[in-house]
C-alpha cells in the first residue's frame, strides 16, 4: 500500500467560490488568479475547470501563462508582473497574453515594440502598496503614451490594496481616493479588488475583480467575516495513523521533547511532516481531525511524521484517517497556529504528495 498522505482538490468548490465572487459584484468581470500553480492546487486543472465561465485568468509571468496555453486554455490571460525583458513582447503577442505595465522600462519597451498583433495592456498605479506600479503623478502621462501606441488595443487601469484584509482600516479608503483622483478622467475599465476587497470593500469592486485566495476556499481575513462564511475549502490534506502508543505522565514526545505529557496520554503517529508541506513550526494544539473528530498536534513536527493527541479517541487505530486541513480543519486555523498564512500552506505542498481531483458538487 502506498504512503497514505494525499491532497484532494474539489474543483466544484473552486467553481462555487468563483461564482460567489461574481455574485458579490453583479456586472463586474473576474480574473481567476491561478499564479503559483493555482496556489498549489494545480493551475492547468483549475483553469480547465473554470475555462467555460471564467472571464479571464491571471498569472505572475509568461512561463505560467504559456503552460496554460499549451494545455489548451484559450481564455484571456493577464500577466500580473508583466514582462521582464523586451524580447518577451513578441511571445506575448503570439500567445495573445495581456501584460501589466508597472514601471517606466516596461512602458518604453512596449512603446518601442512592433509586435505582429495588437496587445491589450493593464496599467498599474502605486496607490500605497509600494511594491509595483507607477507613481500617481506619472499615471496619466503613461496612459496617454499607451493610448497613442497603434499596437495597444486597449488599456485597463489597476492598483493593488495593501490592507484590504483589515476591515475598516483607513489605508484602503486612502488608496481608493488616490486611485480615483488620478484616474478619474482617464478612459478604460478599472481593476482594484483582490479577494479581501471583493468580500469586504464593495466600493473597490470596479469593472474587473481579481479573486485569488478566496477561489481556494480560504478567507483573506484574520478574523471571521460574514462574506467569507460561504467560501468552500477546495483542498483537503489528509493522511492516516501509522502508529499508536500509550505514554505515562512525564514522558516527552519527538525531537527536543517539546511536549511533555502531564497525564497518561494516548499518542498517534501520522504519516505526514514538513517534507510534505505541513508546517514545521506548528505549535502544540494545532488542530487536526482524527476519524472526523477534533484532535491536536503534540510534539514537534518532523520531516515525515507528526504526532497527535488521541486522548479523546480511545478506539483510534493505525490506518484511521487524519485530516490536516480541509472542511473539518480550516487551513486558516492551522496557519495561525503555525505563524504563517493559508497561502503558504497551499503553495508549500510538496511534490511527493499525490493529488486527487474530485467533483463533489
Amino acid at each position: 500500500m502506498a504512503r497514505p498522505t494525499l491532497a484532494r482538490i474539489d474543483l466544484e468548490a473552486i467553481r462555487a467560490n468563483y461564482r460567489l465572487a461574481k455574485g458579490l459584484a453583479p456586472g463586474a468581470r473576474a480574473l481567476a488568479v491561478v499564479k503559483a500553480d493555482a496556489y498549489g492546487h494545480g493551475a492547468v486543472m483549475v483553469a480547465r475547470a473554470l475555462a467555460a465561465e471564467a472571464d479571464a485568468f491571471a498569472v505572475a509571468c509568461s512561463e505560467e501563462a504559456l503552460e496554460l496555453r499549451e494545455a489548451g486554455i484559450q481564455n484571456r490571460i493577464v500577466l500580473l508582473q508583466g514582462m521582464f525583458h523586451p524580447n518577451e513582447l513578441e511571445d506575448l503577442a503570439r500567445a495573445a497574453l495581456t501584460p501589466v505595465v508597472h514601471n517606466r522600462e516596461q512602458l518604453d519597451w512596449l512603446c518601442r515594440a512592433r509586435p505582429h498583433r495588437p496587445l491589450e495592456v493593464w496599467l498599474k498605479m502605486d496607490t500605497g502598496m509600494h511594491r509595483l506600479g507607477l507613481a500617481p503623478t506619472e499615471f496619466a502621462a503613461a496612459h496617454a503614451r499607451l493610448v497613442a501606441c497603434t499596437h495597444v488595443s486597449g488599456v485597463v487601469l489597476m492598483t493593488h490594496l495593501a490592507r484590504a484584509d483589515e476591515p475598516g482600516h483607513p489605508a484602503t479608503a486612502t488608496q481608493l481616493q488616490c486611485f480615483e483622483a488620478h484616474a478619474r478622467r482617464l478612459p478604460g475599465a478599472r481593476s482594484i479588488a483582490n479577494s479581501a476587497a471583493i468580500l469586504g470593500w464593495p466600493a473597490a469592486h470596479g469593472d474587473w475583480l481579481r479573486p485569488g485566495i478566496m477561489l481556494y476556499g480560504a478567507s483573506p481575513f484574520g478574523e471571521s467575516h460574514p462574506s467569507a462564511a460561504a467560501l468552500r475549502p477546495a483542498m483537503l490534506l489528509e493522511s492516516r495513523l501509522i502508529g499508536v502508543r500509550e505514554l505515562t505522565r512525564g514522558e516527552a514526545i519527538g525531537y527536543g521533547g517539546r511536549f511533555v505529557c502531564t497525564r497518561p496520554t494516548r499518542v498517534g503517529v501520522v504519516a505526514a511532516g514538513y517534507a510534505d508541506g505541513y508546517p514545521r513550526h506548528a505549535r502544540d494544539g494545532t488542530p487536526v481531525a482524527v476519524n472526523g473528530g477534533p484532535s491536536r498536534v503534540i510534539g514537534r513536527v518532523s520531516m515525515d511524521m507528526l504526532t497527535v493527541d488521541l486522548s479523546e479517541h480511545r478506539d483510534a487505530r493505525p490506518g484511521d484517517p487524519v485530516q490536516l486541513w480541509g472542511d473539518l480543519v480550516p487551513a486558516n486555523r492551522v496557519a495561525v497556529a503555525s505563524d504563517t498564512i493559508a497561502y503558504q500552506l497551499f503553495t508549500g505542498l510538496s511534490r511527493r504528495v499525490p493529488v486527487s481531483y474530485e467533483k463533489t458538487g
